[in-house]
């Protein structure tokens, strides 16, 4: 009878912390809507603000907390370095978004989504074109605001896993750091339960998964953990080609995580559904190239 009741009580306060992180997380993002809402229209007329990209960073860091992911983070952000991290969730962004001023690399799709492509623009995310055409134009112009001061994370797997491996790297972007004084800083994520082990499989936003229903598994988590270890950065040398670049950043990664460099080479990567289903299926996560 105890342990009837104990179970009772343990889901009767585990569908309240739900509820209460649904309304924190609505209110949080209506906030966030109103204040894009304000610099749209200012910066039709003047520049960006200067105190957005604080306002972002602390945006990402209170829906973090409301919804009731914890952030360990170790190391910081180094400067007139490209970020390269790998690739779990729609969240990653925004636990990485917590960690600094930055900005992200998007496909050009996600620009003509409803509210999503505003709101990403709004907060100045770089979009290119799938395919190599872009890469030429896009890195250059990256490349000159990454001098200018900028920082700018990409996933260079293309896509999302369960975190028990890193898929290869796509190398084409590392044309980005071809530049004089420019280098890579690899960032290693991982989400754990508790003091348990990472991975936690059932939060990676992989195969046909909704965003809603992955949504859903989150806020109903007791206690995730995000780990988030900014490396020490990659010097280029004269002898790095973009593949090479890309080895280089992965196997720190990897090494990081305690994973073997063979985890997640034979991941079996599905077929993603068009963009438009995308769109419906609510796949918000920028991606790599």
């Amino acid at each position: 009878m105890p342990d009837i009741m104990s179970q009772s009580q343990s889901d009767h306060c585990s569908a309240w912390r739900t509820l209460w992180r649904c309304l924190r997380t609505i209110e949080h993002l209506s906030t966030g809507a109103l204040i894009l809402v304000w610099v749209s229209l200012v910066s039709r007329t003047n520049a960006r603000p200067a105190w957005l990209p604080g306002v972002v960073r602390w945006w990402f860091g209170r829906l973090c907390r409301a919804l009731g992911v914890r952030v360990a983070p170790a190391g910081g952000l180094a400067p007139r370095c490209l970020l390269v991290c790998n690739h779990i969730s729609w969240l990653d962004v925004i636990v990485l978004g917590a960690q600094g001023q930055m900005s992200f690399l998007s496909k050009s799709e996600v620009r003509r989504w409803p509210l999503i492509g505003w709101m990403s623009a709004v907060v100045g995310t770089h979009f290119i074109e799938r395919g190599a055409n872009q890469v030429g134009a896009v890195a250059a112009r990256i490349s000159a605001a990454m001098t200018a001061g900028e920082t700018l994370l990409i996933f260079p797997e293309g896509t999302t896993s369960e975190g028990a491996g890193v898929l290869p790297f796509h190398p084409r972007l590392f044309a980005i750091v071809q530049q004089p004084g420019l280098g890579i800083q690899p960032v290693a994520l991982a989400y754990r339960s508790g003091d348990a082990p990472p991975p936690v499989r059932c939060i990676a936003f992989v195969d046909d998964q909704t965003l809603f229903a992955n949504l859903w598994r989150l806020l109903r988590h007791p206690d995730l953990v995000a780990e988030v270890r900014f490396l020490e950065p990659l010097q280029v040398e004269p002898v790095d080609d973009r593949r090479r670049l890309a080895r280089r950043a992965r196997a720190a990664i990897l090494a990081t995580l305690g994973l073997p460099e063979q985890a997640g080479l034979d991941i079996q990567v599905r077929p993603r559904p068009r963009p438009r289903a995308r769109l419906l299926e609510g796949r918000l996560a920028p991606e790599g190239e």
